[in-house]
């Protein structure tokens, strides 16, 4: 499946594609890897180099002192450690996303945990290219405090069956964006809403769930997604109308939730996705669509029906700013949805809200 993922790779191997000059700056210069541009020192990299690659959102501990020199730009704590969180940044007017080090060479390199783990797999050629060493090196995806009312009680964990919400950035699938733009993809493109991800889910066995990102919730009058659940009447629509296997995933904005950017009153679910399990696969569109209507749902905007035109990754970046279709706040980003294969999508988000928000 191709542009949904479960799992971002924080840490990998990536070679330099392009070295830009910075205006004005000496000691600064500009490393293209894939479509991230990240600032480094000026004569680190040479086009065609390896290095180990940080995305954003990363946190750094501030106990590992290879990333000192970070712990200056600010620190904070995240589950019992004190570290530094990677975010969007501009540098001499230059956007900066994450960080890369130079992999080095095996006798000399700030990496030896990682050396050893690619002569323990005799070098493969496409592991290394392919791993996430962010366990490897204790790096933790920065995940902001959640309220209790979204934390509820754990079920279980997330139904094995159904895919988590989640989708790969743009900037990871440079070559694909090429292919699919020459191939005249057709893709739905909706509004990236700022708020927490949701999945309510009738298994086969007739059985409701309400999950967050990550879990699966025991029912709680106090959870809001569970609450949100039963606003909508979810469970008992489901099963009026025959649909076991259906997985509805969506975002839940609102009070209490991101600051609640849109300025809603109360909270509100938004459907982005319906993955049916006993086809393996997510409905399309319009099938989406139509179950939303039927069960009372709202869907989360659609922006346009299109082809990919962008010229490369950085134009169809700017595609992703914008106001929000629900309010005037800015928007977090753009969903592109295949119309032609139900597997492909990848997310845009807008580096205007990143900066912003200081994401």
């Amino acid at each position: 499946m191709i542009g949904k993922c479960e799992m971002r790779k924080l840490v990998s191997i990536r070679k330099i594609d392009e070295i830009r000059p910075i205006e004005g700056a000496d000691a600064i210069e500009c490393a293209v890897v894939g479509g991230w541009t990240v600032v480094v020192k000026k004569g680190e990299f040479q086009v065609g180099d390896a290095g180990v690659y940080f995305e954003i959102d990363s946190f750094l501990p501030e106990s590992d002192s290879r990333y000192a020199f970070l712990m200056e730009n600010g620190v904070r704590e995240f589950e019992g450690v004190r570290g530094h969180k990677l975010s969007t940044v501009k540098l001499r007017g230059q956007l900066s996303q994450g960080l890369i080090l130079p992999l080095g060479y095996v006798n000399n390199t700030l990496f030896p945990e990682i050396w050893k783990y690619l002569m323990d797999h005799k070098f493969d050629v496409v592991s290394p290219f392919e791993t996430d060493f962010s366990e490897l090196l204790g790096i933790k995806k920065w995940e902001a405090p959640v309220s209790a009312q979204l934390r509820g009680q754990v079920r279980g964990n997330f139904p094995a069956e159904v895919p988590k919400t989640d989708q790969e950035r743009i900037q990871n699938l440079k070559s694909e964006f090429e292919e699919w733009k020459d191939a005249g993809l057709l893709f739905e493109v909706t509004e990236k809403l700022d708020g927490s991800s949701c999945t309510m889910y009738l298994d086969m066995k007739n059985d409701f769930h309400v999950c967050s990102r990550n879990l699966d919730l025991k029912p709680d009058d106090k959870n809001s997604f569970w609450k949100a659940a039963k606003k909508y009447d979810v469970e008992n629509r489901l099963k009026y109308h025959g649909l076991e296997g259906l997985a509805i995933q969506g975002e839940l904005i609102g009070e209490g939730i991101q600051s609640n950017r849109y300025g809603i009153s109360g909270q509100e679910f938004y459907v982005f996705d319906i993955y049916d399990t006993k086809s393996g696969k997510y409905l399309s569109p319009e099938h989406r669509y139509g179950i939303c209507s039927l069960l009372g749902l709202n869907h989360v905007p659609v922006v346009a029906t299109k082809l990919i035109t962008a010229k490369d990754i950085s134009n169809i970046l700017v595609e992703a700013e914008g106001k929000s279709l629900l309010n005037e706040c800015e928007r977090e980003g753009l969903v592109w949805k295949c119309l032609n294969d139900t597997s492909i999508s990848f997310k845009t988000i807008s580096n205007r809200w990143l900066l912003k928000n200081k994401e």
